[in-house]
């Protein structure tokens, strides 16, 4: 009877694959795998980034060039564009929706960590009942409530001020970051806040110097969705604020295209201006984001 033929030969020390051995076919097949994933992922990168390196770009162009040469480099650099769109208007609507998103901000991660911490460690009648009716909050449409919204801030004297698009933006964002944080703190071990008990913390001290600092990854998660949202936000920014001077970014660059007419070099550069703090925002807080969605995801 013949012997069958090893695949693997070693000399000096050194083991050799020959062809049609089992190991260097898994070897190849890994090899593809991985090409195919970077392969997948340099073109989904390529999808993303492209738009927002082709907006920086089309506000740097003349009119004429932004129609003659849509998809080429600008041929003369109008770095002014920048300039006059921000002394439009864009500057002031600028301001005014980082005053708005960083109050909001705040608010939410304020509210929403203490009321995840107090739902995700304290048993008390009625927990579950507390957690449902945060949670269908979930369940109201922004639109649905815009008409109840409106009679009520004209009611309270807040319509036109910026409280009229704080206090919308807080109630709407609240449930789902305390659904997110309370899934987070969840998985944090009850052995710490014991031990910190013991040695004579309250539950404020727990919740400042045991919760808050373990749970930085999910409230930066709860940051960049809560200020990615009310950034962005349109419908109430344009309902609930009548005067010029108080509104936000979207709805500035709205009043720019009619002021300006046909500028779309300008428009685009204010466009730019306003993607800007949310972008760099995401690049600074990127790793947090990720792990605080992946992390609180498994329980709750």
């Amino acid at each position: 009877m013949t012997a069958k033929s090893n695949p693997i030969v070693k000399t000096d020390n050194v083991t050799e694959f020959r062809p049609g051995s089992p190991k260097l076919s898994m070897t190849i097949k890994n090899r593809i795998f991985q090409s195919a994933v970077l392969v997948w992922f340099s073109i989904f990168a390529l999808v993303i980034i492209y738009p927002i390196i082709w907006l920086g770009l089309s506000g740097l162009k003349s009119n004429s060039d932004f129609f003659l040469n849509t998809w080429s480099l600008p041929e003369e650099w109008f770095w002014s564009n920048y300039k006059a769109a921000w002394d439009a208007g864009i500057g002031q609507f600028f301001l005014n929706s980082v005053y708005v998103t960083v109050v909001s901000v705040i608010t939410v991660l304020l509210l929403g960590s203490m009321a995840a911490y107090g739902l995700s460690r304290f048993q008390f009648k009625g927990q579950n009942l507390v957690l449902i009716l945060i949670l269908s909050g979930l369940m109201l449409a922004p639109q649905v409530s815009l008409i109840p919204l409106y009679k009520l801030l004209q009611g309270l004297g807040l319509y036109n001020t910026y409280w009229a698009l704080v206090l919308p933006y807080v109630a709407f964002q609240l449930p789902f970051s305390i659904f997110l944080m309370r899934s987070y703190f969840l998985s944090i071990p009850r052995e710490l806040e014991e031990s910190a008990i013991i040695d004579g913390c309250n539950t404020w001290k727990v919740y400042r110097h045991i919760i808050i600092p373990m749970g930085k990854p999910i409230i930066a998660s709860c940051a960049l969705l809560t200020g990615m949202n009310v950034w962005n936000e349109f419908m109430f920014a344009l309902v609930f604020v009548e005067d010029s001077s108080l509104r936000t970014i979207p709805v500035g660059l709205m009043n720019l295209r009619s002021q300006l007419n046909t500028n779309f070099g300008i428009q685009l550069a204010g466009l730019a201006i306003s993607a800007l703090p949310m972008i760099i925002a995401y690049i600074i807080f990127q790793k947090q984001f990720v792990r605080g969605l992946t992390a609180g995801s498994v329980k709750g």
